[in-house]
């Protein structure tokens, strides 16, 4: 019986052995989810310094747009450090991100954006339109 009640979850005899069975363990950890679950509900807004991890060396070049290779791996560092004027989205092929509206000229030669108000770069300084055309 020990083996079948073991399989089948059935709760084992206290004259056999000691423990709590498989439908027991899970029952408790739903409750602690559920307790949990309230206080995610309540936690307040990011504010702070974000740790990020990564499992690679980073290479100086990484973090110049202009000088990265074409591999993936520059491109997780440098979206998570840059942002573009427009980029693509789910739903949406270009999204507004550091641009709130832009346009193109007529022979798609020339476009002009509107910077985003209080953009910041990470030091805390403002975006300006003048960076961005250092960065073109």
């Amino acid at each position: 019986m020990g083996s079948f009640a073991r399989r089948h979850g059935e709760r084992k005899s206290a004259q056999n052995e000691p423990g709590i069975t498989r439908r027991e363990a899970l029952a408790l950890a739903a409750c602690g989810l559920v307790a949990g679950a309230s206080g995610m509900a309540r936690a307040a807004s990011p504010q702070g310094q974000l740790i990020w991890g990564v499992h690679i060396s980073l290479a100086p070049t990484w973090f110049d747009p202009a000088e990265t290779s074409g591999i993936i791996t520059p491109f997780m560092v440098m979206y998570a450090l840059h942002d573009a004027m427009v980029k693509p989205m789910p739903g949406q092929p270009l999204a507004p991100s550091l641009a709130e509206a832009w346009s193109a000229s007529e022979d798609g030669l020339s476009y002009e954006f509107v910077v985003r108000q209080g953009a910041r770069f990470h030091n805390g300084d403002p975006v300006t339109a003048d960076d961005v055309k250092f960065s073109f």
